[in-house]
């Protein structure tokens, strides 16, 4: 007897995992199919070996308090702790206290979405052509490549103003870590993937997808298996660079996707966790000042290699996290491991002005995950180019009520680039996706 399937759900990410549960609990049957071996696409949680700590290789905040992640946490009672700490930065070879935030703020808030698009970079010339606000722009470009892992000469100023929007709706200004990091929240849904009886198969590479109206057929590598399926509608949650690249392919191609597409970007990030034996920058003082690291949460610098640390404040745990954004994040990929961690530890070296010696001796582990380079991501998460305010919308729009599209890129409320948006956009799809049947 044919196996019954509604829907298939290409991606095992926030987006598809959404998704899948949405429509399992409004009775449509469903089959999701995930290429890594593992669930969580840019969720990655490792384990750190001899401690109880979580080394995210992915998503790691949750910004402010979206509903999409408070709600499952609360009503699982898993503990949230609030970042807390001071922010640092090094500057003229001094690290000190930092306004800086205070100061990109005030800049940022001359943008507005209500004339023509630009550029930030172009933003910047435009609003700030002051020789004293040189320093000020320097840190905003900083902060924009950073966060948004972004091209200042690319990214769009109406999308930054429409996320600034997004994040004070939720409380964005403050940063939370859930208890055991993001593989809790990836326990909680596949034991309600198990529930609502959603079969999920592992190592399945999606090759091709044949579509017309009510009809799609897909060609599967299943762990080295040629399997093909056949059903009415498929979720399609691809992250934005393989969907650029081809990796799978469409017959017929997605033609009314491509202006979106060319719209839009995958940042760039590689981010390192380094383990050490103690807490060895307690007792380090910042500059000239009696102030002391102790309770430093981020350190911002203009170093080449990872200009941004934080710690894992206010658990005072032998943790300290590398974030190579852009450029940087372009010149370490496909590196390897011990090329990165080289160049973390001297940088952490400078900045701290700490013996590389010591470092070396103090650090018991490392861990990092190339998403550049990882087949199955192809970058960390999207942003949208000057002149592409109505590309996420377009994109996530569904084909014949067949293709449908989810996926943290095609979320249009704000939220892009956060786990948050990627499971809003599932939620929108599935709603898509029921009124469709």
């Amino acid at each position: 007897m044919t196996e019954k399937i509604d829907l298939i759900v290409i991606g095992g990410g926030a987006a598809g995992i959404t998704t899948a549960l949405h429509v399992a609990k409004s009775g449509l049957s469903g089959l999701l199919l995930e290429a890594r071996s593992r669930l969580g696409g840019r969720m990655f949680t490792a384990q750190t070996s001899g401690s109880d700590v979580a080394a995210e290789l992915g998503a790691e905040f949750i910004h402010g308090r979206p509903p999409e992640i408070f709600d499952i946490l609360q009503s699982h009672k898993v503990a949230v702790n609030t970042v807390k700490g001071d922010f640092l930065r090094l500057e003229n070879g001094e690290l000190q206290s930092t306004d800086f935030f205070f100061q990109v703020d005030q800049l940022m808030e001359k943008m507005n979405d209500r004339g023509p698009d630009e550029s930030f970079a172009q933003f910047l010339e435009r609003c700030c052509p002051e020789r004293d606000q040189e320093k000020v722009k320097q840190w905003a470009r900083g902060y924009v490549t950073g966060f948004h892992a972004a091209d200042p000469e690319l990214i769009s100023v109406h999308s930054l103003v429409k996320g600034m929007r997004a994040e004070e709706e939720i409380g964005g200004h403050q940063s939370f870590r859930m208890k055991g990091g993001y593989a809790t929240l990836l326990q909680i849904w596949e034991k309600q993937l198990k529930e609502a009886g959603v079969r999920v198969e592992l190592g399945a590479k999606v090759k091709s997808i044949r579509w017309k109206k009510g009809e799609v057929e897909l060609e599967v590598d299943r762990n080295g298996e040629n399997v093909k399926y056949t059903v009415p509608k498929v979720l399609v949650t691809l992250p934005l660079s393989l969907l650029q690249t081809g990796a799978v392919n469409f017959v017929p191609e997605l033609s009314s996707k491509q202006s979106a597409l060319d719209k839009l970007v995958m940042g760039k990030v590689i981010r390192v966790t380094l383990c050490f034996r103690e807490r060895f920058w307690d007792g380090l003082h910042a500059g000239e000042s009696s102030k002391t690291f102790s309770n430093a949460s981020f350190l911002f610098s203009s170093e080449d290699w990872f200009p941004t640390w934080w710690t894992t404040m206010p658990e005072r745990l032998p943790v300290i996290t590398g974030w190579a954004p852009f450029h940087c994040a372009e010149r370490l990929t496909g590196k390897s491991a011990d090329f990165i961690v080289a160049r973390a530890t001297e940088t952490l070296t400078k900045i701290l002005k700490v013996d590389i010696k010591e470092i070396t001796r103090l650090l018991a582990s490392a861990y990092f995950h190339d998403w550049e380079a990882d087949p199955f991501s192809g970058g960390a998460y999207s942003y949208v180019k000057a002149g592409g305010d109505s590309a996420q919308k377009d994109l996530s729009a569904p084909i014949d009520d067949t293709l449908f599209f989810a996926g943290e890129a095609t979320d249009f409320t704000g939220h892009h680039g956060t786990v948050h948006g990627a499971i809003r956009s599932g939620n929108r799809a599935a709603e898509e996706i029921l009124k469709a049947r």
